[in-house]
């Protein structure tokens, strides 16, 4: 038999024989005695442990310190939750929803309503088959095989997706008899899993994994009831216009009919504008409007058509911006690598940002600074602004759920809006698109299209942007008086070319290239739509371009 050479972990070299596996390896030199190793390399080339090498080289392991290495040990431990509530509840559906205080929510369907003492009986299950380490085998197999296995499971979203994809072979995975289709690696079996929880949360339950590769712990539960109702709310909308998952969508493409599906979207999200706006003139105190989100959530176009909304019930809408009242470059706070934190909430300039909103709260002119952001430099050059006896202030910005940007002004005279893209459909019941992947292929259609920023360099940019998010958006999104999600169930399929032609040109020797290959992975399951057919007041022209309310 031919022999490979293998330097183990950049420290010693072994010969084996061709073919061994990343686990015998790991299991022959105790690799993972301190946290669960998931997947392995060679060459910087990753590979499940049950894969074959072929070639000498440099072996490295992967573990959850690893974003891909997290998410193959989270998408294991849903195939066991998947096993193990089959294994109870035989003619159940489940569905991997969306995320949730640090977890995963979904949903166990069953003739009999779901309860705690259902959720220990499939915790147990789970810690029953995590014990005895089965293995987890990956299969290919001919697609209508695949198919058949799935109408044997009357799943019919992994049937509708199947169908619509072009491919004659698909990848399965099986434990201990059970076969399910998940796009991404999975470890090698089910011992690898040292660590989960599993709790019940009214009408589901929220599955629990260790993020702290330095502690290995499962984070403190923090209940976002308001986010979770948010949630409840697009399911139940999705289910309505009957579009829940990437195999629906592609089938209403293919017949035709997504003109129609464009207009039903669209004009849900200005229903909830107009109900927005509602809210906001019920309470004669209210003059000032603060709209916070994450990054691409579409803050622009959302304050634009509440503003529209605002003037429909004879309100003038007064936009002022948070980035005039940046303090001069020198006076910014520095963050831990001693670099200038724009995104801290101190690189405002909060005690005349305060006064100047007193002022104009109390019928006052004032004179707005604007920051030139090429010097570093506060400037005054003559904007002057006086709030009309009807007008409302709307002020956009990161910190806007943040008490301390508005300290001196009454709760009583503030509104407060959360906006996110959240999830309205996945690719079917077991794999589940994330938030954060929806803004993130916003983002590098934006960044490419108008700022004429390649996708590799969003994707270097990414994890930075969201250690700020963590620290000064997400912690505050409870305090939002209301909550507005911009996700269009339609738009991944209008994204997806713009994505593509920037993902596909990341090199595989860049630091992103495993994460542009996922995105690529999920991206090709939809059919592309026209981005014609998008209206040109809609959110997604905030990305592609052509809106009506600006220019890029």
């Amino acid at each position: 038999m031919k022999k490979i050479k293998l330097k183990i972990l950049d420290s010693y070299i072994e010969e084996f024989n061709e073919g061994i596996t990343g686990q015998e390896i790991v299991r022959k030199y105790n690799l993972d005695l301190e946290t669960p190793i998931v997947l392995c390399s060679i060459n910087s080339e990753r590979l499940e442990l049950s894969s074959k090498i072929m070639a000498s080289g440099d072996f490295n392991v992967i573990g959850i310190e690893d974003k891909m290495g997290m998410m193959t040990y989270i998408r294991t431990l849903q195939f066991v939750l998947i096993k193990a509530t089959l294994d109870i509840f035989k003619d159940s559906k489940i569905t991997i929803e969306h995320s949730l205080s640090k977890g995963i929510f979904g949903e166990i369907h069953k003739k009999t309503e779901l309860n705690i003492d259902d959720i220990y009986l499939i915790k147990n299950r789970m810690k029953e088959l995590i014990e005895r380490d089965i293995p987890i085998k990956k299969i290919s197999v001919g697609k209508e095989k695949a198919l058949n296995i799935f109408k044997t499971y009357n799943m019919d979203d992994k049937i509708k997706l199947l169908k619509s994809i072009n491919q004659e072979t698909v990848k399965l995975y099986e434990l201990d008899g059970r076969y399910d289709y998940f796009y991404g690696p999975m470890a090698f079996s089910t011992g690898v899993l040292k660590k989960f929880d599993l709790m019940y949360y009214d009408p589901g339950f929220i599955l629990r994994f260790p993020i702290d590769e330095k502690t290995f712990e499962i984070p403190y539960f923090k209940n976002y009831r308001q986010l979770s109702n948010m949630f409840y709310e697009t399911e139940k909308w999705a289910k309505l216009v009957g579009v829940g998952n990437c195999g629906t969508l592609n089938e209403v493409i293919q017949k035709g009919d997504i003109v129609n599906l464009i207009r039903i979207c669209e004009a849900y999200q200005e229903k909830k504008i107009g109900k927005i706006a509602d809210e906001i003139c019920k309470n004669k105190r209210t003059n000032i409007v603060l709209i916070a989100g994450p990054s691409s959530s579409g803050k622009t176009t959302f304050a634009k058509r509440l503003g529209i909304q605002l003037e429909v019930n004879g309100v003038k809408p007064v936009p002022i911006s948070l980035d005039d009242y940046f303090v001069n470059r020198e006076q910014t706070p520095l963050d831990e690598y001693g670099e200038y934190d724009f995104e801290s909430i101190y690189a405002l300039d909060l005690s005349l940002f305060n006064d100047h909103i007193k002022m104009l709260l109390n019928g006052c002119e004032i004179e707005i600074p604007n920051f030139n952001f090429k010097t570093g430099k506060r400037e005054w050059i003559g904007n002057k602004m006086k709030l009309p006896e009807d007008g409302v202030l709307i002020v956009e910005g990161i910190h806007g759920l943040n008490e301390l940007l508005t300290t001196s002004i009454e709760k009583e005279r503030k509104f407060k809006i959360y906006i996110s893209p959240l999830t309205q459909l996945n690719l079917d019941d077991h794999n589940r698109i994330a938030t954060t992947d929806m803004r993130i292929i916003r983002r590098i259609v934006r960044d490419y299209l108008s700022r004429g920023c390649d996708a590799e360099r969003t994707l270097k940019m990414w994890p930075s942007i969201r250690r700020g998010e963590e620290k000064n958006i997400f912690v505050f999104q409870e305090d939002a008086d209301i909550m507005f999600n911009s996700s269009l169930m339609y738009e991944l399929a209008v994204l997806k070319k713009y994505a593509l032609e920037q993902l596909l040109q990341i090199d595989s020797n860049s630091s992103v290239y495993y994460e542009a290959k996922r995105l690529i992975s999920f991206l090709n399951f939809f059919k592309d739509i026209d981005e014609k057919l998008v209206p040109n007041n809609s959110i997604i022209r905030e990305f592609i371009g052509s809106s009506c309310f600006y220019q890029y």
